[in-house]
């Protein structure tokens, strides 16, 4: 049993014994058939995952690694906010006819701001901090954007993200740590979706930043499994498991916008099989 297993089960458990049911609140999700999609939820998850001791991929069932860097590529290095520039069809449901999800995501990471250095955006930002003052307390990343909320065609879950840096005491390296702040998280669609994400994105980051990855700290303030997945996830965390996987990422990139979802790969990655889940939207 993976680390990042033990934690995917303490949470399901926990949610479902003790959680808040909304059945019967004003919800704004709905599933295919129109129906209302209720939750059982729990407020203000926090769950940690050290990238030195382990890679914090569940093996109930498989993470698709590939298509999970595809997704952050999109956002975070692509900046983009087109879902036919995605392989996968995630956000298809949130697309207008031109493929839009509006200012969200991408776009808000896109956006070139005014600093003392110059103008530069989000990402590039970070990655400036982290090579010219890698202790600044000031290293983070928000799309959560009032003021462009009302042309956003679904509100940023995943919104927030500050990379702080510390120092590893036995070989004086740099560690790169990160805080994933999430106002929503679907436990069952994409809980450890997230996880894998921003876990590469910080393995890539302290990559080019010639850091260690090291913990990665998710935050979620309403942390839920709709009504239709209790008795999948009961299913799934019932499941044998096994060691974590291996991580690889190719280590001749030094340049973050040179990554490509083929530098990334799981070795001896042994999961169960994948369940077909309906999505609420």
């Amino acid at each position: 049993m993976s680390k990042a297993d033990i934690i995917f089960k303490n949470m399901c458990e926990d949610i479902i014994a003790n959680g808040t049911d909304t059945k019967g609140e004003k919800v704004r999700p709905h599933w295919e058939d129109g129906e209302l999609a209720y939750t059982v939820k729990k407020f203000g998850v926090i769950n940690r995952y050290d990238l030195r001791e382990e890679f914090p991929a569940i093996t109930f069932r498989k993470t698709a690694l590939k298509s999970a860097t595809d997704e952050i590529l999109w956002i975070w290095q692509k900046k983009s906010n087109n879902v036919n520039e995605l392989s996968s069809h995630i956000w298809d449901s949130w697309a207008d006819e031109d493929g839009s999800i509006g200012k969200a995501y991408g776009y808000q990471l896109g956006v070139k701001h005014k600093y003392k250095e110059g103008e530069m955006d989000q990402v590039d930002r970070v990655i400036y901090d982290l090579k010219n003052n890698p202790f600044s307390r000031r290293i983070m990343t928000n799309i959560y954007v009032h003021s462009d909320l009302s042309e956003m065609n679904l509100y940023p879950c995943a919104y927030s993200m500050t990379f702080n840096v510390t120092t590893d005491k036995e070989t004086g390296k740099l560690v790169l740590n990160g805080i994933l702040n999430q106002r929503s998280s679907d436990v069952l669609t994409a809980n450890n979706w997230n996880v894998v994400q921003y876990a590469v994105l910080l393995c890539m980051i302290a990559q080019v930043c010639d850091m260690i990855p090291g913990e990665l700290v998710h935050v979620i303030a309403d942390c839920h499994i709709y009504d239709r997945h209790i008795e999948l996830v009961k299913e799934l965390i019932s499941r044998p498991t096994y060691p974590a996987p291996k991580f690889w990422l190719n280590p001749e990139v030094k340049d973050f916008y040179d990554f490509t979802p083929d530098d990334v790969k799981f070795i001896d990655y042994e999961a169960g099989p994948q369940i077909k889940i309906p999505v609420a939207i």
